[in-house]
């Protein structure tokens, strides 16, 4: 076996803080023989007398900073990956890199100091311990790595203010509701000051407006700290939420990786497709998931003339109208630039309507069926200094709430998320048909 590489003085200097390679696991006597016929391409049934394959030549890198969800059923696999990440399994096959240092094939000391200075663990149930405060619960890792009593206390304070727990710091964990309780984990985990935080189905136990609490927290706290997380669950709205990557795993073998939004809109399989077809889009997609490319926008320059071309040439009884670095000034309506033209007018400014809704790239999916319907314009998407980016007609807004693909021929009435108000949708229904021949 080649010596264990440990970590340089900047072990995520090529921005990867967690590389797994060709991850295996097997149980059973025969275990090592299961994973060579796997690698040699047989199936899970076909080894399953050799031994109970969890984990299947599962590879990944997670950059640092990011939030890496796993997602997957029951019996996925996605616990015995994560439990791998932190040297509690060795892996049958494949090796697993933290912040630069090899976790698998090392000793127990080298391990050990892996974890004190690489990565942290949060679990489901907490693991508090029940006769320490939560004070000494948040302080421990740090005494355990030998920081002597005052530092630590004071670090720990630090952490716990963080959290929203300062009034509770001298209560033992029998005392607190099981999302103070999972606070403290999480407290103790960044009290450690590891960069990277690894979080088994750490709010599966919660009460659901709780867990709601709990994960926007820990984006807020992610994004304040710049922390590397490995976030598993089997909750596909809870992985929507965190993760900048979610990695889907079924029966050992991790199917697809890719943003919320790849995820979402390009499933790789029909088992990812019937994985996510409940899920609320309104949550995940944003303005600029649903916008087209501004096709019907001209400059103020081109003058009443040049926009009644426009129209013809794109067959749009609208137009969009930019300034200087393509900001958005509003809209002129096919009729008022024919009256312009035939007065021989030249100037556009008279004709243009300001009122055009603009939303930013990020902007919710929720926010824009109101939007669309108080106005008979597309919805302008714009960046830094009002610049166009993209439009959002009614017609495609609908068809990404309803999940119809945008090239159908004919229209249907689909079933829409919850979060999507009733007579929000029926306004825009009855509008489809006037924008459909509008494009």
């Amino acid at each position: 076996m080649s010596e264990p590489r440990m970590p340089d003085d900047d072990p995520a200097a090529d921005g990867i803080a967690v590389r797994v390679e060709r991850l295996t696991k097997v149980f059973g006597r025969r275990a090592k023989e299961a994973a060579d016929r796997l690698a040699d391409g047989s199936s899970r049934d076909e080894v399953a007398k050799l031994g109970t394959a969890a984990v299947i030549d599962a590879s990944f890198e997670v950059r640092r900073g990011e939030i890496f969800v796993v997602m997957g059923l029951s019996g996925s696999g996605k616990s015995t990956l994560i439990r791998m990440l932190n040297g509690l399994l060795e892996p049958t096959r494949g090796r697993v890199e933290i912040g630069g240092a090899t976790v698998t094939g090392i000793d127990a000391k080298r391990l050990r100091d892996v974890r004190r200075s690489q990565v942290s663990m949060v679990f489901q149930h907490f693991a508090l311990l029940p006769h320490r405060t939560v004070l000494e619960n948040v302080a421990y890792g740090l005494e355990i790595q030998g920081v002597p009593r005052d530092r630590r206390h004071e670090q720990a304070r630090a952490v716990i203010r963080r959290v929203g727990l300062q009034e509770w710091e001298s209560r033992l964990p029998g005392e607190l509701s099981g999302g103070m309780q999972q606070r403290v984990g999480i407290a103790r985990a960044l009290c450690a000051d590891t960069p990277v935080l690894l979080m088994d189905e750490a709010f599966s136990a919660l009460d659901p407006l709780i867990r709601r609490e709990m994960q926007e927290q820990l984006v807020e706290l992610q994004a304040e700290l710049g922390k590397t997380i490995v976030f598993i669950t089997h909750d596909l709205n809870e992985a929507m939420f965190l993760g900048d990557r979610i990695a889907v795993m079924r029966d050992g073998r991790i199917v697809q990786i890719g943003t919320p939004e790849e995820i979402l809109t390009d499933p790789a399989n029909d088992y990812v497709a019937q994985f996510v077809q409940d899920v609320d889009r309104t949550r995940v997609l944003t303005a600029a998931s649903v916008m087209e490319p501004p096709a019907a926008a001209v400059p103020i320059t081109v003058g009443p003339r040049g926009a009644l071309k426009a129209m013809r040439d794109l067959q749009t009884s609208m137009l969009l109208i930019t300034g200087p670095g393509r900001t958005v000034l509003g809209a002129v309506h096919d009729r008022d630039v024919m009256r312009a033209v035939q007065r021989g007018q030249r100037d556009l400014g008279p004709l243009i309507d300001p009122h055009v809704h603009r939303v930013g790239p990020d902007t919710s999916l929720a926010e824009l069926p109101e939007l669309a319907v108080t106005s008979g314009l597309p919805i302008a998407v714009v960046g830094e200094g009002e610049r166009l980016l993209g439009v959002i007609p009614r017609v495609m807004l609908l068809a990404a709430l309803g999940n119809v693909p945008t090239d159908t021929s004919e229209l249907q009435v689909v079933d829409l998320p919850p979060a999507v108000d009733a007579r929000l949708v029926t306004q825009t229904l009855d509008a489809v048909q006037e924008v459909s021949d509008a494009r």
